[in-house]
């Protein structure tokens, strides 16, 4: 059997009306560098017609692979059970629904071949509505601030990595797995280059406002304690303030013989103080949780159907 030069990874979800054109020009695209390429696309329980134009494609043509999810997983577990299938010596991560274009992927293959083993696209001109975009900043923003890093939010996913690389993140369980973070923890030799993004052809995006959230929420937590660290700072700094000010109205009672009123502030000051006690309680509890949902030891999805009979893994 040759050897894979080219995978492609791409997860699938509410874009199934995409998926031929998205073969064609992936055809077309991977031609002009090898015969040899395999896309494998990751149905990650669409709830579109999905599932059955990758059955199709794949008979149409056997380099197409399709690997159908049991349930919805998330988008970067997806990738994951992509990667884990993956046989090529280089191996490119897309999203399927057209903005990341396959006549991009030699600008990502020509530049990995200077001696870097990870090349993302970096979007200049990105092609989203102002919500997205605004949404995007907003979680880098506050993503940055809480975990100390410096990332960039005109680069997503699509990349070229190497087996290298590969084989490597496949050793990492943790059952919170973002690709870009992950990849970029490992440390190999990286470079990010301009390429053109392209406007959404069908459907919208499937993150919402909530998703987002709980999509932020789980990359903080399960990357950085400082949120931890910063409950910590201003507990003592409300420490600080309130045995000051108590300082103050001993002095103002002792030397002034001014009586301390105030039913009002005194509840205000115990609510207050309740509320910040929650909130560190919180942070607590979703630790906890992180670390109750690593000792489960549960996979990380769950293959219902393969378009293919036998992956030969390294």
């Amino acid at each position: 059997m040759n050897k894979v030069h080219i995978s492609v990874v791409t997860p699938v979800y509410e874009c199934g009306n995409s998926l031929k054109k998205l073969y064609e020009r992936l055809e077309n695209s991977l031609s002009q560098i090898t015969n040899s390429f395999e896309i494998i696309m990751v149905n990650d329980a669409s709830p579109d017609n999905a599932w059955e134009t990758i059955k199709l494609l794949s008979e149409k043509d056997t380099r197409v692979k399709g690997i159908n999810l049991s349930r919805n997983f998330g988008q970067h577990r997806a990738i994951t059970a992509g990667l884990d299938f993956t046989q090529g010596e280089w191996v490119v991560v897309m999203d399927c629904d057209l903005q990341d274009q396959p006549e991009e992927i030699l600008k990502l293959y020509n530049k990995a071949q200077e001696g870097y083993d990870v090349v993302f696209g970096k979007r200049t001109q990105r092609q989203d509505n102002y919500f997205k975009t605004l949404a995007s900043k907003t979680f880098y923003k506050v993503y940055d601030y809480l975990t100390g890093y410096d990332t960039d939010h005109s680069i997503a996913n699509f990349s070229i990595i190497s087996k290298n690389v590969v084989k490597n993140f496949r050793k990492m369980g943790e059952q919170h797995k973002p690709y870009g973070y992950f990849v970029n923890w490992l440390g190999f030799k990286r470079a990010d280059i301009e390429i053109e993004h392209a406007s959404r052809l069908e459907g919208k995006s499937s993150y919402s406002l909530k998703k987002l959230i709980d999509l932020a929420t789980d990359n903080i937590i399960s990357q950085s304690n400082k949120p931890l660290k910063m409950s910590i700072k201003f507990g003592f700094t409300m420490s600080f303030f309130s045995a000051g000010y108590a300082l103050y109205l001993i002095a103002r009672y002792l030397l002034a013989d001014i009586s301390v009123a105030g039913w009002t502030s005194v509840m205000v000051s115990i609510y207050f103080v309740a509320g910040l006690l929650l909130v560190n309680l919180g942070f607590v509890g979703l630790y906890i949780g992180k670390i109750f949902d690593e000792t489960k030891k549960r996979p990380l999805y769950v293959v219902d159907e393969t378009t293919f009979s036998k992956v030969n893994k390294e």
